[in-house]
This record gives C-alpha cells, sequence and structure tokens, in this order.
C-alpha cells in the first residue's frame, strides 16, 4: 500500500505543479510510465479524496480550490 500511496503522492504533485493538466486514464498512464490499471486506480483515489475530478471529455483535472468556511 505505501507504493500505492506514494504513487497517489507523485500525481498529486504533478497536478499541483502544472495547473490546467487534463489527461485521460491512458495519457496520464503513458506519462508516468504506469500500467493502464494502477493509473485508473491512482485517479479515481484521488477523485474520491476531491483533488481530481472528472471532465466531460473523459479526463482528470485538478478539482478548484475551495475555501473554507469561517
Amino acid at each position: 500500500m505505501d507504493d500505492l500511496e506514494a504513487l497517489i503522492g507523485r500525481v498529486r504533485a504533478e497536478y499541483r505543479e502544472m495547473p490546467g493538466l487534463s489527461l485521460t486514464t491512458l495519457q496520464a498512464a503513458r506519462l508516468w510510465g504506469m500500467h493502464l490499471s494502477v493509473c485508473e486506480m491512482v485517479l479515481e483515489e484521488l477523485v474520491l479524496r476531491g483533488v481530481l475530478y472528472n471532465t466531460p471529455n473523459g479526463g482528470y483535472a485538478a478539482a478548484p480550490p475551495t475555501r473554507e468556511r469561517v
């Protein structure tokens, strides 16, 4: 599980460093050299954590930051 968390952290950092990045699962797997099924798990986990969202064209993009409520 530590390996998966490391991949999740890596992908999260990549999205943070490249605002506006939107990739399909296949594109992301190629970019980061991951097996397609592993990449899908990583991206879906980041969606569940609210870091990414699914775009209408089937990609994954960084979720807009939310403002904390006071």
